[in-house]
């Protein structure tokens, strides 16, 4: 049996690990294959192929979108986008512009811990960062590493989590946007992790009627329920069925959960085969 992991992202965004780490610990975990998913760029994925042609590791190029329902603004939804064309150039014009804003968001977290008397090293967090797509993890590990938190998720509980002190929304498209967008590119888009987001039936008719293609059935947070209650949904739409560990590397000293969830390949070659109907 071969399995694959869908879902990881790199130090180009949130993640901890290089792509070609990445890479070397797919390899350990024997995966066949592994999407790249970073926030708002696909700038790993150039570097994790190349690096993946030595290991026997299919890598396919992806992204993940941030979007918003437009009847619930306090409900964040993510789309990802699977064999993007993503050196496209509109494309890529398109996520410079949501990493720049990004960027934004940070300075004005920064500001925000300040009134709270935490002073983290912006220079050194922004400039780490550099053009790569800036998230709230990166405040949580300087948060952690400044002394400030214990762990991970107490600095999401106390200060950068929806509605605490330092939160600050981030741009966001609306679904339909997102999902042209990567269609646009002759790409796949999937609903990730819809356990997050509140996903009802309404919801997942609404997404398709825009043109959602698949849905992230298999997540390292979705219980033997969720899964079955979203199987139903992908046969009910017609939806292709995706999984994925949504491995950010080693937090809080923990190992990556890259391969954690066993998704078979067999998954790959429908996604495979839909993106030859529509090439």
């Amino acid at each position: 049996m071969k399995y694959i992991d869908l879902h990881v992202h790199s130090t180009f965004s949130d993640g901890t690990l290089t792509p070609q780490k990445i890479v070397e610990y797919a390899a350990k975990r024997k995966l066949a294959a592994i999407a790249l998913t970073d926030h708002d760029t696909t700038d790993g994925v150039p570097i994790a192929q190349e690096h993946s042609a030595q290991f026997g590791l299919e890598v396919i190029a992806g992204v993940e979108l941030s979007v918003e329902m437009p009847t619930r603004s306090d409900l964040e939804l993510h789309i990802l986008g699977y064999y993007l064309d993503y050196q496209d150039t509109s494309f890529q014009e398109r996520l410079s512009f949501f990493r720049k804003k990004r960027h934004e968001r940070a300075v004005m977290m920064l500001e925000k811990l300040r009134d709270l008397n935490i002073f983290l090293d912006g220079t050194k967090l922004l400039e780490t960062t550099n053009d790569n797509a800036i998230g709230r993890l990166h405040f949580a590990q300087a948060l952690l590493e400044e002394g400030y938190v214990h762990n991970i998720q107490e600095a999401f509980q106390r200060y950068i989590g929806f509605n605490k002190p330092a939160y600050v929304p981030k741009a966001r498209l609306l679904p339909e946007q997102a999902i042209k967008m990567i269609t646009a590119v002759d790409g796949i888009p999937v609903l990730a992790h819809p356990y997050f987001s509140e996903i009802n039936r309404d919801m997942i008719a609404l997404l398709v009627s825009f043109g959602l293609k698949g849905i992230e059935v298999y997540h390292s947070r979705h219980s033997k329920s969720d899964i079955d209650r979203f199987r139903q949904y992908a046969s009910e739409f017609n939806l292709l069925i995706t999984g994925g560990s949504d491995c950010h590397g080693e937090i809080d000293k923990n190992e990556p959960l890259m391969g954690n969830m066993e998704v078979p390949y067999e998954i790959l070659d429908k996604m495979q085969e839909y993106k030859k109907g529509i090439s």
